[in-house]
């Protein structure tokens, strides 16, 4: 039985996606497609914008995985999500440039997973607020071949992000200089959050290396 398609918001209508750029947003922990779909506007015009909803209830939205109230997940959860992502992906990429991730928080896990499991795919990562998952062997997870690929991915949070665990922030950190071309970017009085800064620093980001 295929995996069920989820439910996704684009900023374009099917006739005029072919032949451009995209990127898919990801949501955090209880938001939906909406949450970030709005962001669309303060991205360079020339990407074709997807906004995903995770298929978990939680909350007044959904999550892409169970969480714990410590943080802690089930690594069998994580890929089963990212699967049901990459194959809706597989599904739609032909029409496209490229494909480049952004998640938000539990949507930058999901991202970085993906980036993980097939790093030739994605032209970009950008990941706000947000950490990396700790893959413990995991046989999903190729960061040999992510290691040897070095993409890029744009990190920004806040040092005073009160969410996310300090442990997650220092593996997140480590992982990504270890395997990645970081650009990483920290923000004051923004919290667990997005602000205009940011944005504008996201959209220099991608001009530079998507679309150049």
């Amino acid at each position: 039985m295929s995996a069920p398609t989820p439910t996704v918001l684009w900023s374009r209508h099917e006739s005029e996606r072919a032949g451009t750029p995209l990127l898919v947003m990801f949501h955090g922990y209880g938001a939906d497609e909406e949450d970030l779909f709005g962001l669309a506007a303060q991205l360079p015009a020339g990407f074709t914008v997807a906004s995903v909803r995770a298929a978990e209830p939680a909350g007044p939205g959904y999550a892409w995985f169970p969480l714990r109230t410590d943080l802690s997940y089930s690594l069998d959860a994580v890929t089963a999500a990212a699967g049901v992502v990459e194959g809706w992906l597989d599904g739609v990429r032909h029409q496209h440039t490229s494909v480049t991730l952004l998640g938000f928080s539990q949507g930058m896990c999901l991202a970085t997973t993906l980036l993980r499991h097939r790093p030739a795919d994605y032209a970009a990562v950008v990941g706000l607020s947000g950490f990396v998952v700790e893959a413990d062997g995991h046989a999903y997870f190729d960061d040999a071949a992510t290691a040897a690929a070095k993409p890029e991915i744009f990190w920004g949070r806040d040092q005073a992000d009160p969410v996310i665990p300090a442990a997650s922030v220092d593996y997140t950190n480590s992982w990504l200089r270890a395997h990645t071309q970081l650009t990483k970017v920290l923000y004051t009085g923004m919290w667990h959050g997005i602000n205009a800064q940011e944005m504008a620093h996201v959209s220099e980001f991608l001009t530079l290396k998507v679309l150049n």
